[in-house]
């Protein structure tokens, strides 16, 4: 006879980056973050905040396997958040129903989330723009999930087609999400001076009236 497995498997401990390689890449724009990851580990393009104003945010990924159409993992990894960290929930693409409202949000905020991210739908967009936490979905329905697992919070997942384990670092602003692997965190630290400076200096020769890139005659 098989036994029913557990509705919820929790990974411990929950590994997490240091405090200051997460405030390096704070406030980067994820077009410089992906630059320096050489291309690459960014979610799906139709994974877009919720509300836009409410877009940028940066924090270590604390993962939710929620399968389809149910979220007792989200609400199991409230237990686990720390200040500062950013629940991601894979739903398997799963459009049919809201992984997530605003009541659930609410108190992932109150437990210290930064951002909340799922490659599922959303629901109740006036309540999310109240809580004031970067919600980012795949879209938005008004049908509601079960709480019932099978679940997991802290095991890895694939959300948006890219792979995701707690620890990594996960930077989200208007123009989607892009994940950071814990064991690539200081290389990219270390390249994006580089990168603003590329930046930089092609911006400057732009608005000096540059019309054709260098790059073009090589």
């Amino acid at each position: 006879m098989i036994e029913d497995a557990p509705r919820i498997r929790v990974e411990s401990p929950l590994r997490r980056p240091l405090a200051s390689q997460v405030a390096a890449l704070r406030n980067v724009p994820t077009g410089f973050v992906v630059d320096a990851l050489g291309g690459g580990s960014v979610l799906d393009y139709r994974i877009k905040p919720v509300v836009p104003e409410q877009s940028a945010f940066c924090g270590p990924a604390i993962t939710c396997g929620a399968g389809p159409a149910d979220n007792l993992a989200v609400f199991a990894a409230l237990e686990h958040l720390q200040p500062g960290d950013v629940i991601v929930a894979a739903t398997a693409g799963h459009a049919g129903c809201a992984v997530t409202g605003d009541l659930l949000l609410g108190m992932a905020r109150n437990c210290g989330a930064v951002a909340f991210v799922t490659d599922g739908c959303v629901r109740d967009i006036p309540g999310i723009r109240g809580v004031g936490l970067p919600c980012f979905a795949l879209g938005v329905t008004p049908n509601t999930p079960a709480r019932e697992g099978p679940g997991t919070v802290g095991f890895p997942i694939v959300a948006g087609g890219v792979a995701i384990a707690t620890g990594d670092i996960v930077v989200g602003d208007q123009d989607g999400v892009v994940v950071v692997a814990f064991d690539r965190i200081d290389e990219v630290i270390a390249r994006l001076d580089t990168v603003r400076a590329a930046e930089a200096d092609l911006d400057a020769k732009v608005k000096a009236g540059l019309r054709l890139p260098p790059f073009l005659k090589r």
